[in-house]
């Protein structure tokens, strides 16, 4: 049986802007009270600092009652990794996330942890980064990594931030569209889109999706199917 413990969360911020404060009560519960500190991994972060973007989460923790520490303070970002009760990556700009990871070999750490049961969550880039691979994020390839393979906790893609929306008049493809051009190219792989403040719970080998509304699954040759809270998704977990 599998031992990880994920929470893979479309977005931080919601309607009115307050900023990880709709999946607030989700990631108490999440964390319990068996986790006193959390690494925090900012490296998404492009057009913000480390430093003040730790800043803005740790508070959040703090409010949680969890002590957070980033990968950026420490000259041993290994061994914060290691000793730390849980693991959050912080969203932002997906492949800037991956690269940083491979660069200073966080990501083959935070994989091991995480596969032994570690806490780990992330939201937006940060949930990306637990597929198999970068490849069905939002975002431009700012910056281009070796590799686009992730930490591969699921065996499943994530596209966050999904949305229906098509502005009229606007002529380029809609995200389902393009999802369709990702599974058609990669057959056998799923893509699950996260609509806006909802997010996917692993424990072990059971899925729970969360949130109103519905999530779309894609997947080549077969229509396009759609989830609510409470819906069977361990079939997402076998491959």
């Amino acid at each position: 049986m599998s031992q990880r413990r994920l929470l893979l969360i479309s977005n931080s911020k919601d309607a009115e802007g307050q900023y990880l404060r709709w999946p607030a009560a989700v990631l108490r519960d999440f964390l319990g009270s068996s986790v006193h500190e959390v690494a925090f991994v900012p490296f998404a972060g492009v057009t913000v600092t480390y430093e003040s973007y730790t800043a803005r989460v740790r508070g959040v923790f703090a409010d949680l009652g969890y002590d957070l520490a980033s990968v950026h303070e420490t000259d041993e970002p290994a061994a914060l990794v290691r000793r730390a009760d849980a693991i959050a990556v912080g969203g932002g700009n997906t492949w800037r996330l991956l690269e940083r990871l491979q660069a200073t070999g966080l990501l083959a750490v935070i994989r091991e942890r995480a596969l032994a049961g570690v806490p780990f969550l992330g939201w937006s880039a940060g949930a990306v980064v637990a597929c198999p691979t970068m490849q069905t994020t939002n975002d431009m390839a700012v910056v281009v990594p070796p590799s686009a393979r992730a930490l591969d906790l699921v065996p499943f893609q994530i596209n966050p931030h999904y949305t229906d929306f098509h502005p009229p008049g606007f002529q380029g493809e809609t995200r389902a569209e393009r999802l369709a051009e990702f599974v058609e190219l990669n057959p056998g792989v799923r893509v699950f889109g996260l609509p806006e403040c909802t997010l996917l719970r692993v424990e072990g080998d059971s899925i729970e999706y969360i949130g109103d509304g519905e999530a779309p699954l894609f997947e080549r040759d077969l229509a396009v199917r759609r989830f609510r809270a409470g819906d069977d998704l361990r079939f997402l977990l076998r491959g």
